[in-house]
């Protein structure tokens, strides 16, 4: 998924799709839109790396971590019902994916700011048409497609990078869950 994310950012780069959108978008609302899809993917790639250690845990009794320590519990049987254990272990583990989701419907609100900042700069100029010159008219529609840039441009922004971010975390709620699954098979079912 890195890897996808990373060379989608490339093209986007190399086909100067990032420049267009930045210099045509006057509110720089999209500018603040990859902002925080940036720091949402450091911080969805933090997450991925933790979860893949919890993972690891399962099979390495070496390492410490949340996933690691139910189930040395589990076997020792120090806890009556596992399955409360088991409910606040994915309750941990699901918490962390909860910043993510937030960033996901920022992005896309954010999105959609911009489509109405957009309409109304490009609504504004009508307001000042005092007479139907065709040189006032050619500066109102060259204002007018300038607002029209803002709203489009802001939504398109807002929308891919909620869809991607947003699948990024579906794929790390599809781990846990696997996960969950898997130790509910293996701890709790068998007694």
């Amino acid at each position: 998924m890195l890897s996808l994310v990373i060379f989608s950012t490339y093209l986007i780069i190399d086909l100067g799709i990032l420049s267009l959108i930045i210099d045509s978008d006057r509110s720089k609302i999209s500018l603040i839109i990859l902002s925080i899809y940036v720091l949402a993917c450091s911080h969805w790639f933090y997450i991925s790396i933790n979860l893949d250690k919890e993972i690891a845990s399962l099979d390495d009794e070496d390492k410490r971590t949340l996933i690691r320590s139910f189930i040395d519990n589990a076997k020792e049987g120090k806890f009556a019902n596992q399955k409360i254990n088991l409910d606040l272990l994915e309750d941990e583990l699901s918490n962390k994916h909860a910043l993510g989701y937030l960033a996901v419907d920022i992005l896309l609100k954010l999105g959609l700011t911009g489509t109405v900042i957009g309409f109304i700069l490009m609504l504004l100029p009508i307001g000042e048409i005092r007479d139907f010159d065709p040189q006032v008219l050619q500066q109102l529609l060259a204002t007018m497609s300038g607002g029209m840039a803002v709203a489009l441009y802001t939504t398109l922004t807002g929308l891919i990078t909620s869809m991607l971010l947003k699948f990024q975390y579906f794929v790390l709620d599809s781990d846990l869950s696997h996960t969950i699954n898997y130790l509910s098979s293996k701890f709790i079912d068998e007694k």
